[in-house]
Order: structure tokens, then sequence, then C-alpha cells
């Protein structure tokens, strides 16, 4: 390690094209159109320039300066060309782009008249042409399994009074009354995920933007590094504690495993870390960071939007959570290294911690002015724009990071990719949700997924478990947070449970799937760069993660563990949740802090480490009417019991030995 920082890994554009110049300048130019918009809005500038839009109009304008693009930076299919823009995709592009130029100059001619229910004949055909587009748009962006989910849900309306459907059937609407809807409604192409696009997740995108091209990957490397570099096993927990920062930023696991990872896994193989156990370490710590405070990625500010509610509610819940993921992870890690004997780098190959914060300083700088403004004056549409306009002219001072003209054309164009990928595959799930409510099946969703769990709570919470990661494992975590919301988060607050803790529930599922085999994106990101077998690190990465996989069910039954609740019960549940995790954490390395390898490492450590498995999950269980009605204190008398059984079994060959002659 050095104290001289190279630059940020260049950006993988995955699957989008290489654009030739002229296109490179229209994507910027549509980046800052639609980053002009916003401030717009956010900023109230109509006030000033004597024009103020109803607020669809920005849907409408988002919509058609993101879009359209897609067809321009998404092949459409494998064997396309990757370096030119076909004809044929230039036509679908000006075709998207006009026809949304035709609403967003008619939003008010489309509100005041109700096109979404009757709506003219060339707006009908119209409205059916950017249907059928937005759903090859959303193929492209979000791959073939969100296209067929969502390409089934939006035509729902027109096939949905089919008898065969029985429960699912509804009534009818023709193909052009759906269409419509889908264009001209409030609640599908520019309903709610459209609409939290706008408000706030633009800005938070650009905000994370600026600081992957300022440098920040590499300087919060460099300081995890100067901090815990030389511990035990010092770079596994540089890898949680920088690409936790990172995935906060960035909310996308497998761009934090890219980035990060490359730097981070060579160097926990360097000091003997297995080549699974590196990728899969860094796999999990990219898929938590996108769970942490104080970003926490897109889908935080969409489900703050769908509940009505502040973002600083949203990320207030999610600190305990994921404290709880990560200590279980730095506990664990500390755990494996005093197994096996792994120790940090020298101090002297380290970057000294004043020579890290002397470059890059700013970057601190920027994050507490966002939290500031996030947590103290709650402008939370406004905070990334502040940030970021600060963030890069505190970079311009410094001469190795200083942009040039290039760099800021380069920042321009990444915003633009990322923007449009991220506004059509919300655009797309728009149509889903779009469809649902128009055949009325959202109020009645609820009560047939209750009827079909038979009132029982446990087992709506593990239908919705097991759906939400299978849906994380085909859609991106927003898509399937939006679709999960709409379908099941109604059944679950029908049967008492907490509403921010059932959304938080739902987000935590849908992100286990970046860890969990057949799919588990981050960790199959994670094993080409540490040289090891795909699946073997996926599954690594399930038992480094199993805490993530209990952790929301507790804090769904027992809301408390979201900060739901009186400050002493907060304290109490907490100060029990690190127990148990430092129990859990304990179990699955065969290490208990203090005590050392359980039982020698010989044949009674299993027995050991499952009655410390248990005492750790019934010290999270709150009890209840959930649990039999049992009073929680059962359980805590239950966890002692395990406890004391476990240190008993480890003590039982010494007392042993010591009985002998």
């Amino acid at each position: 390690m050095t104290d001289s920082a190279p630059a940020t890994p260049p950006q993988d554009q995955g699957r989008q094209r290489n654009l030739s110049t002229g296109w490179r300048v229209v994507v910027a130019l549509f980046a800052v159109a639609s980053v002009a918009m916003v401030v717009y809005m956010v900023f109230n500038l109509g006030l000033y320039a004597g024009y103020i839009p109803i607020q669809a109009v920005y849907f409408y304008a988002a919509l058609t300066l993101l879009c359209p693009l897609t067809f321009i930076l998404f092949p459409a299919h494998a064997s396309a060309p990757r370096d030119r823009v076909p004809w044929y995709d230039m036509l679908l592009f000006a075709l998207f782009l006009a026809a949304g130029v035709i609403a967003t100059v008619n939003t008010r001619t489309i509100f005041d008249y109700g096109w979404d229910y009757l709506a003219p004949d060339w707006a009908l055909w119209m409205a059916l042409g950017v249907w059928l587009l937005m759903l090859e748009a959303t193929r492209r962006a979000a791959g073939l399994a969100v296209f067929v989910v969502v390409a089934i849900a939006s035509f729902y309306p027109w096939f949905g009074s089919a008898p065969f459907l029985g429960l699912f059937q509804v009534p009818g609407s023709t193909l052009l009354e759906t269409a419509q809807y889908h264009l001209f409604g409030t609640e599908s192409l520019i309903g709610v995920p459209m609409q939290a696009l706008v408000n706030i997740v633009i800005g938070f995108l650009l905000f994370g933007v600026a600081l992957q091209k300022t440098g920040a990957g590499q300087f919060f490397i460099d300081l995890s590094f100067a901090i815990l570099g030389g511990t035990r096993g010092g770079p596994a927990k540089v890898a949680v504690l920088s690409s936790g920062l990172m995935g906060s930023i960035s909310g996308s696991p497998v761009t934090n495993v890219v980035t990060t990872g490359s730097m981070t896994i060579p160097a926990m193989r360097k000091v003997g870390f297995p080549a699974v156990t590196a990728g899969a370490i860094e796999a999990c710590a990219s898929t938590g960071g996108v769970l942490m405070p104080p970003v926490m990625g897109a889908t935080a500010f969409i489900m703050a939007t769908y509940l009505e509610i502040s973002y600083q509610t949203i990320a207030l819940a999610a600190i305990i959570p994921s404290f709880l993921f990560f200590l279980g992870l730095f506990l664990q890690i500390d755990a494996m290294a005093a197994r096996k004997g792994l120790t940090g780098f020298p101090r002297e190959e380290l970057p000294r911690l004043r020579n890290v914060l002397r470059e890059g300083w700013y970057f601190l700088l920027a994050l507490v002015l966002l939290v500031w403004l996030l947590f103290f004056l709650k402008q939370e549409s406004r905070a990334p724009f502040f940030a970021t306009l600060a963030l890069i002219a505190l970079n311009q001072l410094n001469p190795a990071r200083r942009w040039r003209w290039s760099d800021l054309m380069e920042f321009a164009v990444a915003c633009g990719r990322l923007f449009v990928e991220i506004a059509t595959i919300l655009a797309g799930v728009g149509l889903l949700l779009g469809a649902l409510v128009l055949t009325g099946k959202v109020g009645s969703l609820a009560y047939d997924l209750i009827a079909l769990a038979g009132d029982n709570t446990l087992v709506l919470l593990l239908a919705g478990a097991l759906t939400s990661m299978v849906l994380g494992m085909g859609m991106t975590i927003s898509a399937a947070y939006l679709f999960l919301a709409i379908a099941l988060a109604p059944a679950l607050t029908e049967s008492g449970l907490n509403v921010l803790a059932i959304h938080m529930f739902m987000l935590y599922w849908g992100m286990i799937s970046y860890i969990t085999p057949p799919i588990a994106f981050a960790a199959f990101a994670a094993a080409p760069i540490s040289g090891s077998s795909s699946m073997r690190t996926g599954i690594e990465a399930m038992r480094l993660g199993t805490i993530i996989y209990f952790i929301p069910f507790f804090f769904v039954l027992n809301p408390a563990l979201i900060g739901q609740g009186t400050m002493p019960e907060i304290l109490g549940v907490l100060a029990t949740a690190i127990v148990g995790v430092l129990l859990l954490s304990s179990a699955l390395q065969g290490y208990l802090l203090g005590i050392g390898q359980l039982g020698g490492g010989g044949a009674l450590q299993w027995p050991i480490r499952v009655a410390l498995f248990a005492a750790g999950l019934l010290l999270l269980v709150p009890g209840g009417e959930n649990f039999g009605n049992i009073d929680g204190g059962v359980f805590l008398m239950a966890a002692l019991a395990c406890v004391a059984a476990g240190l008993a079994l480890h003590a039982l060959p010494r007392i042993a030995r010591g009985v002998r002659p």
C-alpha cells in the first residue's frame, strides 16, 4: 500500500454499447437536461422564471429524456453491434422521443380532459406504441426475467376476465383502454416509481457518480487500510468497512464488488485468506452496504415515496439491523483470523492516516454535509445537489484529482448511462403497478393472500421471504420491492405487523439473493477476482452472511429492532441482539472471544456450536402471539441454559484432565 492513491477503476459499462462521440454528447446533454429539470422543480425556480408547470410535466419529461435512450445504450440482443447504433434502434429512439414530447407538451390537456379514460383516437394508438416500446426498453435494460413479469402483468387488465384465472379473475379492459391508462394515468408509467426518480433518486444517483469519478472508492479503501489494515485479519476488515461505505453510496452490490473488490480481495489473499473466503467476504460487505445509512441506494427513497414518510425515518430504522449484520461479519472475520493465525499488514506497508485524510478529507466533508442536510435540516430533495456541488468544487482544489473538461464530459456521460438504466427499469415496473391498480386487484390481493396463508403470520412471512428472494434473483431490488409493496405488504399489514418493518423486511430479503446461489450476483462477480469457484464462493457467502437471513424476521416481529418503540425497549432489545449476534458468529466460526477455539477443535466443538447457535437465536426471539404466546423471558432463560450447556461442554475436557493423576 502507498500513500498516493491511483485513480478509481473505470466504470464497467456491462451490457451497454461503446458509443461514438456524437452519441456520447447526446447522452451527456440529456443527462444535463434531466438534472436541470429536477433542480428547477426541487428548488422552485419557477417562482423566479415565471413558469410553474403541474408536477406531471416533470414526470413525462423524465420519461421522455431518459427512457428512449435505452435503444441507443443497450443492444437488442447479444450479437447486435456494440460499437455503433443500428438504424432500427435510431428509429425506435426517435419514435419514443417524439411520443414523449407530445405527452409532455400536452400534459395539461391530458389531465383537464381525462385522457386516462377518454383519449382521442390518435392518442390511443400513440399510447399503445409507447407501451410496446417501453416493454422492449425494459427487456433491454432489466433483462428477460423482469420483462416477462412486467409484460404479463401489464397485459393483465386485457386478459384478466378469462374464466380460467379463478381467484385472480378481474373485470376486463380492452387493449386500447389499457394502453391509455398506462400512458395517461397517474399510477403507471408516471406513477410512484417515476415520481420517486424525479423527486429524490436522480439527485442521489448524481452524488454517487460524483463520488466515484472524484476517487472516493480509493479514498475509502486507503482510509480503511490506515485504520484496520494492521489488525488481526486486517484486509478482510478493510473490505467490510470500505465496501460498506461505498455500497451505501453506490446502491449496487455488483458495482461495489468490481470496484473495491479488485483491491481488497488481492489484499486478503496476500495475508492468507483462502480465495473462496476472500470473495465471499467482499460479496457480503458489498451487499450489506446497500442496507446501511446514510444513502442505502435508490430503493430506500422509493420506499419513502411509496409509504409517504420521510427518508430520515427509513434511514434511522435501518441503523440497528445494518449494525447487527456488519457486527456479525466483523466478529466472524476476527474469529476466523484468530483460529487460523491470520495477521494484518506490517505498519510500514500501510498508508498513513494523516496522509490519507490530507489527500481526501473533502470526501468525508461531503458526506457530513449530506447527513447534516438530510437529518438536521430535513432537505432530502435538495441535499444531494448541495453535496455534489460542494464535492466537485473541493475536488478542484486537489491538483492530483482536479477535473479537466474531458473529465466533466465523462461525468455527464456516466450520469446519463446510470439515469437511463434506472429510469427505464422503474418505468417498466410502473407498468406492472398500473395494471394492478386498473384492475382493482390491489385492494383484494391482500385478502386473497391472507386466505391462502390461513391467517398465519409466520406462513405469510416465509412466503414473503421466499418471494422476495426469488424476485431479487431476476429483478433489480427496486423492481422486486415495488412489486411486493403492492402484492404482499398489504396482506402482512392486515395481519397486524408494523408497516415500516414489513417494507424493510422485503428490502432485506430482496438483497439476500445477491449472496444466495443459484444466482448470487455479488458472489459470482467476486469469484473471478479471487480466482475461486463461483458456486463455492456463493455458498461461503451464505455462511458468512447467515445472520442477514434471520434479522428481517426478528425486526418484523419485534419493531424495537428498527427503532419503533420506547427508548428502554430499544436499548434492551439492542443489548440482547448484540449478545445474540456474538453467539451466532462464534457458533458459525467455532471460536468465542475470551474463550478461544470451542471444544479445542475436537469432537465436542459441534454440540457446543449447536448450543451457542440456539442461544443466539433465542436471544433474538421476541416471544408473544407469533410464538405460541410464550413470554420473551422464557426464551431468555432458554438462551442462558444453552450458553451454560455449551460452556460446560467446552470445560469438560479440562475438568477431565484435572482429575487424572
